[in-house]
């Protein structure tokens, strides 16, 4: 919709809406940028409190995804007063604050409505140098994918929403999406990626996809080396998906060259929509090799998915086993 308004041009905005990409970057000195992001949506399970860290953790990742540090978060509520405890907006707001402290970010304020369904999220506002900008579009040709989260997320919430998935599962999607991108996105630093995005909604395939089109390149993606959350394994081959994978899959499919005899399952897997998914990194071999490293070490579950295999005009994606 936002592509046919006569959405003006500015020389400082280094990061618009061309690339898709996960915020906007404007430049403010020469030696400073701004960064801005939005996220919020429906709660994923039945804790308040962990509602809260995790809508606060997604909304965050943005930041670290443009290679940014957050400075200042401001609260996104839709709330029906009339049905939910005032307890529950509560619980969720500190959970919130509490992940935003860790990251080094201040809350100044926000906004709510009454509203028939609840969501929370936050506006999230960062600082990186003009020149630090990471984007999705600068993936070169030799550039090694790195994925720092397993995927399976959306799958375990649809499990959580069906009453299906038992409190070790329910712990494992909390830990995975409460963990913030901001050790993974500094351990990169000094290795300067060439192109950078965050795994969300439209699922790995689907931004993957996109930093694929915005870079003009070819990208191979190598299905046995994404890591996966197992118990997200075992309700995918139960038929768990999410509607959003269906949506991802029926939309981004017919861009995507898969290769004969794939699992299908896994191959569906990659279109599961993420919540606070793991940052896609592409970078020389040498240097991808080293970070994967320093990222295991660390305790992130990290690894090399994919290479960057050619140029293409319109860009492309090649699902290989």
């Amino acid at each position: 919709m936002v592509k046919h308004l006569p959405v003006k041009s500015d020389s400082r905005l280094l990061v618009g809406l061309e690339t898709s990409d996960d915020a906007g970057v404007y430049q403010l000195t020469d030696d400073t940028a701004l960064i801005q992001t939005l996220d919020f949506f429906t709660p994923i399970i039945d804790s308040a409190y962990d509602f809260g860290r995790i809508a606060a953790a997604n909304a965050l990742s943005d930041i670290y995804a443009m290679g940014g540090r957050p400075l200042t978060a401001m609260n996104i509520v839709c709330f029906p007063s009339a049905d939910l405890p005032e307890s529950v907006l509560r619980d969720t707001l500190a959970g919130g604050l509490e992940i935003i402290h860790e990251s080094g970010a201040v809350l100044v304020g926000g906004h709510s409505v009454d509203d028939l369904e609840f969501k929370y999220g936050l506006s999230v506002t960062g600082v990186v140098h003009p020149n630090s900008v990471w984007t999705n579009s600068r993936a070169a040709v030799g550039d090694q994918i790195i994925v720092t989260k397993p995927i399976g997320t959306g799958i375990l919430a649809t499990a959580v929403k069906g009453k299906l998935a038992d409190d070790k599962t329910i712990n494992e999607l909390i830990a995975i999406t409460t963990q913030l991108n901001k050790n993974a996105a500094r351990a990169a630093e000094p290795f300067s990626p060439r192109a950078c995005t965050d795994v969300s909604g439209f699922g790995l395939a689907g931004h993957l996809l996109e930093m694929a089109r915005a870079s003009k390149k070819e990208i191979s993606l190598s299905v046995s080396a994404v890591p996966v959350i197992f118990s997200a394994l075992e309700f995918a081959r139960m038929g768990l998906f999410p509607a959003g994978a269906y949506a991802n899959k029926k939309f981004f499919e017919p861009s995507i060259a898969f290769s004969p005899d794939l699992d299908s399952i896994l191959t569906d897997l990659l279109f599961d929509p993420q919540t606070s998914g793991g940052l896609l990194f592409s970078l020389p071999e040498p240097a991808a090799a080293s970070l994967v490293r320093i990222l295991e070490e660390q305790g992130i579950d990290a690894g090399i998915i994919g290479e960057v295999t050619g140029t293409h005009t319109c860009g492309a994606l090649k699902i290989t086993p």
